[in-house]
């Protein structure tokens, strides 16, 4: 089988990608006649007034047509005498970067085009960051539309000086500078008679001998868990794909992050058993004695893997919704997710420097270094060590969007020193000395829904019913604990964070924690759950906004009207309402004493 190589193309909107691919497969007859005769009849109606539209070959979509851009990624298979490959076509426009970082995540080598006419912009820099960023360590700089220079030598030495100077400090191992004319064909599939004070390659010979194998070790054996096959009870064998090294019938084994070690009884290979399988084979692995493995957990020969809960990541941000400190996601590496905090933003990267810029939010394109916290420990590695258990997503846990992919840097040092001390006196003792189960009522409601009242209302009748309570309050911590917090998104998401992690404290006492919070995030609500656990009672006081606002008990909706106050539920900021909460009542329909009764009735299911 030929050597394959698998690269991209990206650049700025309109700098030639689809053409270049285009023309390469039109030029080399590496078309099927359909497809040649195809293009032909597209391009009489196309954009070039009868002359062949090579970009018509990747841009499919109607709405590519119509506006002559590429928006997804468009994947080529074709096969020289010398090589095959493929080829992912991705969209140059800034609004569709999150495609064109999908296709740098499955290529070894990208072709970044520049018009000789730009030169490098922003787009162009980004493009190069995210491809580094991804482990692309080739790179070929395209300099496209040289026809329109004039095939001038002195531009594109510019242009090649601005572009090398920019990749330094980037992890870019080589960059090949070819002049090109995308439209005419010049040094795409042989080199051209226009620019003959250029001596390298043409492009597609190029891409025929470029070596991208890796010199980094890779003998240690690394296979991520995806399934735990147990199809009868004398058979228990673990799959996956084998992301480096071999692996042989005999050779002892670690299972992360247990660390309990067992030798290979046997491996398949389909249906079929061998004594040795190589790294990119999906494989079932039989242990010599029973172990607890699972999805998520590793399989390897390499003391370097680590484990920790806690690392730091260089990620871009691919979500609308822009990145605070403190937000909430599920966090996959490999086979495995967790749920986990982005805990610090450490600063943004600029793209057209590298520099790094202080940042407390990110924006969507943008990239940035930060500091992520897990529900448990993971096995991970550096990126540039494996990429398999270096490489993550970050998922939105309301939306399930992916909102931004990332490699992993290192882990934090406290994430192995700072251990949980264990202590003869725990909640089970706690809760049983004070007879109850300890719970937390997370009272949620905009300003004015009678949040405060009606939890300082339910804890006197808990209270008179023998309950041992305590009741947080939002105004009242942000006398002391959250003193220095102020209304900024990224600071309601610290003051939720902090107060779950008090309420959850004051279940290990065996408490029930009352708490009266606006809290108008569902991610951070979410959130507050999560660190909770089963202990975590949602009320939700569903008074609507106008009963909020005429009541105005603090004149504080009066002041967000008049624009005295910024940042106001309900008024310039959002609240999003809780979609199943496990208590709702609304206080405008009933009496105080009503409500509170309501509600205890409820809160005694949860105590029984």
């Amino acid at each position: 089988m030929r050597d394959l190589l698998k690269f991209i193309t990206c650049g700025s909107v309109d700098d030639g990608k689809s053409t270049l691919i285009g023309h390469m497969l039109y030029d080399a007859k590496l078309l099927f006649a359909d497809q040649e005769k195809a293009l032909e009849l597209d391009s009489k109606v196309g954009s070039r007034g009868g002359e062949i539209d090579y970009s018509l070959l990747l841009d499919g979509l109607m709405a590519e047509r119509e506006q002559g851009i590429t928006i997804d990624v468009a994947y080529r298979y074709f096969t020289t005498d010398n090589r095959s490959f493929i080829v992912a076509d991705t969209p140059g426009h800034e609004e569709y970067t999150r495609n064109m970082a999908v296709g740098a995540s499955f290529a070894d080598f990208a072709v970044i085009l520049v018009d000789a006419t730009k030169g490098v912009i922003s787009q162009t820099k980004r493009h190069a960051r995210i491809c580094s960023l991804m482990g692309i360590n080739h790179l070929v700089l395209a300099v496209n539309k040289m026809d329109l220079v004039g095939f001038d030598q002195k531009r594109f030495e510019e242009i090649k000086q601005d572009f090398m100077s920019m990749t330094y400090g980037l992890n870019i191992d080589s960059v090949q500078v070819i002049p090109v004319s995308a439209t005419e064909g010049d040094n795409i599939t042989k080199k051209s008679e226009n620019t003959p004070w250029y001596d390298g390659q043409a492009l597609l010979p190029y891409l025929e001998t470029v070596d991208v194998s890796e010199d980094k070790d890779q003998d240690s054996f690394v296979l991520p868990v995806q399934r735990v096959s147990r199809p009868n009870h004398t058979f228990r064998g673990f799959q996956g794909q084998i992301e480096s090294g071999t692996v042989a019938v005999g050779d002892e084994v670690i299972s992360l992050p247990s660390n309990e070690k067992a030798k290979v009884k046997s491996i398949l290979v389909a249906d079929h058993e061998q004594t040795e399988a190589v790294v990119g084979q999906p494989v079932t692995i039989q242990l010599d004695r029973e172990m607890d493995v699972s999805r998520g957990n590793v399989l390897t020969t390499s003391d370097s893997i680590q484990v920790a809960d806690m690392f730091t990541a260089s990620i871009l941000w691919m979500d609308d919704t822009e990145l605070v400190a403190g937000r909430n996601y599920f966090v996959k590496v490999g086979t495995k997710t967790l749920p986990g905090t982005v805990m610090s933003i450490k600063h943004k990267i600029d793209i057209n420097t590298g520099k790094q810029v202080p940042a407390d939010r990110v924006f969507k394109n943008e990239l940035v270094e930060c500091d992520i916290s897990l529900s448990e420990n993971m096995v991970f590695d550096k990126f540039e060590n494996n990429q398999a258990l270096g490489g993550f997503i970050l998922v939105d846990r309301v939306s399930n969007m992916t909102s931004a992919c990332g490699v992993v840097e290192h882990s934090l040092r406290r994430s192995t020193n700072v251990v949980w001390q264990e202590t003869d006196i725990n909640r089970e003792i706690r809760s049983q000395q004070k007879g109850q189960k300890p719970l937390t009522l997370w009272f949620t409601g905009l300003s004015g829904s009678g949040k405060s009242t009606l939890a300082n209302e339910v804890e006197k009748k808990l209270v008179a019913m023998g309950n041992h309570t305590m009741l947080l309050d939002g105004d009242n911590v942000r006398h002391g604990l959250n003193k220095n917090l102020g209304f900024k998104e990224e600071d309601r998401v610290e003051n939720i964070r902090r107060i779950a992690e008090v309420a959850k404290l004051m279940n290990d006492g065996g408490l029930i924690a009352l708490t009266s919070f606006i809290s108008p995030y569902e991610a951070d609500r979410n959130n507050a759950r999560e660190i909770i656990g089963d202990e975590f009672i949602e009320v939700f006081v569903s008074t609507p906004l106008e009963e909020c606002e005429n009541r105005d008990v603090k004149g504080l909706y009066k002041k967000a009207r008049a624009g005295e106050i910024p940042n106001f539920t309900g008024i310039s900021s959002p609240y999003e309402q809780p979609t199943n909460p496990e208590i709702e009542i609304d206080t405008s329909q009933y009496s105080i004493e009503e409500a509170t009764d309501i509600v205890v009735k409820k809160i005694m299911e949860y105590l029984d």
